[in-house]
């Protein structure tokens, strides 16, 4: 009996978003502490409550916000790349499991009439994990499709 060489492929989240403004415009609303905290979260009444960003390479964020049912969540990482206005990715760790760090990579390339955003969620501790952060996420950015929008 030959050996398996199978290897498994960690869960990934990946979206695509096309937004009808200027790349610059989606960069602010991820790192201006105040554009962020009015979009942020997964449902139309969570609110952020603080935002921190040190938008740089090895500079840190912290969010929290509260979800309509009254929960709290914490959430905070590291700057690895920072490439204004096109690419950012960042580490990310829930303050109830700090041990489950992600990686979270934004992409914005200008096109006609505006901006597409590649926004890749991975490492991922397991499958349930990526699903619930995938609810999470498509509702956080139709909040911040809205945003751009308005």
């Amino acid at each position: 009996m030959a050996p398996s060489n199978t290897i498994q492929e960690e869960p990934r989240l990946a979206i695509t978003r096309h937004y009808p403004v200027a790349p610059e415009k989606v960069w602010r609303a991820w790192t201006d502490p105040q554009a962020l905290s009015r979009w942020f979260g997964p449902g139309a009444m969570d609110s952020v409550s603080q935002a921190e960003l040190d938008v740089r390479v090895g500079g840190r964020y912290r969010i929290a916000f509260r979800t309509a049912d009254g929960q709290e969540h914490d959430v905070s990482g590291e700057y690895q790349e920072v490439v204004a206005p096109r690419r950012l990715r960042f580490t990310w760790a829930w303050k109830s499991t700090p041990e489950r760090v992600s990686l979270v990579t934004i992409e914005l390339k200008p096109v006609a009439q505006g901006c597409d955003m590649h926004f890749t969620h991975e490492r991922f501790v397991d499958k349930q994990a990526r699903d619930a952060h995938e609810q999470g996420w498509t509702g956080a950015l139709a909040k911040l499709e809205r945003l751009l929008a308005a």
